[in-house]
């Protein structure tokens, strides 16, 4: 079963995350095979990390807890929120740290947050959001992306992805044509500078 989590940062945990890292690189070191990928989030000028994000396969939801509770971060208190929900991971490839280049265009993760009752809406939009990243030329540009699923898989709750794009204004143009966005699936949406480790 994969999982998604995204843990956001208190605006003044810089210091006790920094004094925390080398517990965190220990702790997910753990984890190896289990990660499909994992970051960090970034303030858009890159200056302060905001937040953690992880995908892992796990065997249930009582493991996927017991990696937040023993996550160092989350000891270290500093995070303000924390959030995991079973996903999927569309693009059925496992990516370890070393593989990504932090060279290239930006990465940006998009966490889309769907209004309730939109399970059957999206089902019947599936095909075109599908359609619409190869005909656009975005399927190559993923990391990860996938739905996002309650704990019993039989309500769709959101999307996440993790992309690379030019720059903000290209995240804004992969969105507004998106087919799910368009039609007012979401509640909300989250777009973060997102790197990898």
């Amino acid at each position: 079963m994969e999982y998604f989590f995204y843990f956001w940062d208190k605006s003044n945990s810089a210091k006790i995350r920094h004094s925390n890292d080398n517990k965190h690189l220990k702790f997910i070191e753990t984890y190896k095979n289990n990660v499909v990928v994992e970051g960090t989030t970034l303030s858009h000028d890159r200056k302060m990390i905001t937040g953690n994000m992880y995908m892992l396969d796990l065997p249930d939801t009582k493991t996927a807890l017991i990696f937040v509770k023993e996550n160092p971060y989350v000891k270290s208190e500093i995070f303000s929120k924390t959030f995991f929900t079973r996903c999927q991971n569309a693009i059925q490839e496992k990516t370890w740290l070393s593989k990504l280049d932090k060279n290239e265009d930006p990465y940006f993760l998009i966490i889309g947050h769907a209004k309730p009752g939109m399970t059957e809406v999206r089902k019947n939009l599936l095909e075109n959001h599908r359609k619409y990243f190869i005909e656009q030329g975005y399927q190559n540009k993923f990391i990860v992306r996938g739905p996002l699923w309650s704990p019993n898989k039989e309500e769709w709750v959101g999307s996440e992805f993790i992309i690379k794009l030019k720059d903000r204004k290209s995240v804004d143009t992969f969105l507004s044509e998106e087919p799910y966005t368009q039609t007012g699936l979401y509640e909300r949406l989250e777009i973060h500078r997102w790197q990898s480790g």
